[in-house]
């Protein structure tokens, strides 16, 4: 039988074995939806994600996407749950940014370098990072250890993923989807709409950073990006050339240092 817990998760009846035995018991199962975005009235692109903080993923994602510039070129949003609908409308009906989104990014050029860009969106808007800013070790532990006690959903359920922006000891915005890249929207929507700098705030993150995950990060700014999990060689490739600071498997006290390691000092003390 199941039954509805809230809107982020469901409990259902499943039966538990260990070895050769049994028992029946009710778990959480996190909510999946798909929510289809009209951008000007025509059918743009469909979001699997978890429900909460619908303005935010499309406002972030159609802000990543170079659809919108600034909260005042989203004109209109409204959304209907029931049916996973969502209408968004900008000042500007036609743009570069929703002309090429999507579309492959094609190039004569060989070897590393922009080449290493899938979607030309990807390739235009994702600039290279040069800003000195630099977090102690401890502070990597720390906001890791800071987004692990905001992550009771994940909990409750183990089926989403984790993310914050973080600055000062503190983790200014937090998010939670079942997409590792809608964690990134929403980030990104909620400061992009209260018109916040996040050129200085860190990216800490639950999931594994794959290349889609370290270009969100080089759109948005961010110098440094946390994960919990392992990177991607693309990813890698991705951060050495934008000036990304990667840092995976940040655990406890332990982490790898991957690409600009010279905005980490390693030190017991925190910088704040």
């Amino acid at each position: 039988m199941e039954c509805s817990y809230n809107s982020n998760a469901v409990e259902i009846e499943v039966i538990k074995v260990n070895g050769s035995e049994s028992k029946i018991k009710n778990e959480q199962v996190v909510t999946e939806r798909a929510l289809t975005v009209y951008l000007n009235g025509q059918e743009f692109v469909t979001m699997v994600y978890s429900p909460g903080h619908e303005k935010e993923l499309v406002t972030g994602f159609l802000a990543l996407e170079g659809i919108i510039k600034r909260p005042d070129q989203l004109v209109k949003f409204s959304y209907d749950m029931q049916e996973g609908l969502a209408w968004a409308d900008t000042a500007e009906k036609s743009i570069l940014g929703e002309t090429l989104f999507l579309k492959r990014y094609m190039t004569s050029c060989c070897g590393k370098g922009r080449t290493s860009f899938y979607f030309a969106n990807d390739a235009r808007l994702a600039q290279k990072i040069d800003n000195p800013l630099q977090i102690t070790s401890k502070d990597v532990s720390y906001y890791i250890n800071l987004m692990e006690e905001k992550s009771e959903l994940f909990r409750r359920t183990g089926g989403v993923h984790g993310g914050a922006l973080a600055s000062d000891g503190q983790l200014q915005y937090f998010a939670f989807d079942i997409g590792r890249h809608n964690v990134l929207d929403k980030l990104y929507g909620q400061a992009f709409l209260e018109g916040i700098d996040i050129s200085r705030k860190i990216i800490v993150f639950s999931g594994r950073i794959s290349s889609e995950i370290l270009i969100k990060t080089a759109k948005m700014g961010c110098p440094i990006l946390i994960g919990v999990s392992a990177p991607t060689d693309l990813a890698l490739d991705l951060a050495k050339e934008l000036g990304i600071t990667v840092i995976g498997f940040a655990r406890q006290e332990r982490m790898n240092l991957y690409t600009h390691p010279e905005r980490i000092i390693i030190s017991e003390e925190r910088s704040f």
